[in-house]
């Protein structure tokens, strides 16, 4: 059973793979339509303007580096102290199963409206598995 931890971690990491293979094909055919001037990149904010018409892909890469870092921390925790127990790999597989959609919506859908609920889930399920965490080792450590 500690080993089933790993399995959402592994599906949150190919996640990322692919939003970052997916960022790099947008900004290479960005590029190769698009051939940038010197002054395209003579600031980080010119970068950006010019990078602007592919951002969808490059914000989502950003956002799985926020929210997903609590996941990847609480991981080992869950297993080091024997405590990735049904319940929170359920939690762990719905918070990757939510972040999947929420790129979805990012990159494809691009509607706020639908991608701002699916956030709250999936950072409602992550929080859920922190404070199933403290409460397991608090009860841990009372016995």
């Amino acid at each position: 059973m500690p080993f089933a931890i790993l399995w959402p971690t592994f599906t949150l990491v190919a996640l990322i793979v692919i939003i970052w293979f997916w960022l790099t094909v947008e900004r290479g055919r960005h590029i190769r339509s698009n051939p940038p001037t010197a002054e395209d990149f003579a600031s980080g904010e010119a970068a950006l303007r010019y990078f602007q018409p592919v951002e969808m892909p490059a914000n989502n890469f950003r956002n799985l580096f926020e929210m997903p870092v609590l996941n990847f921390a609480i991981v080992p925790l869950l297993m080091i102290t024997h405590q990735a127990n049904h319940v929170q790999v359920a939690l762990a597989w719905a918070f990757v199963l939510l972040r999947v959609l929420h790129s979805f919506i990012h990159i494809v859908v691009r509607k706020v409206q639908l991608r701002a609920p699916v956030y709250w889930l999936g950072s409602a399920a992550l929080m859920a598995m922190w404070i199933g965490f403290a409460v397991d080792i608090a009860s841990a450590s009372a016995r």
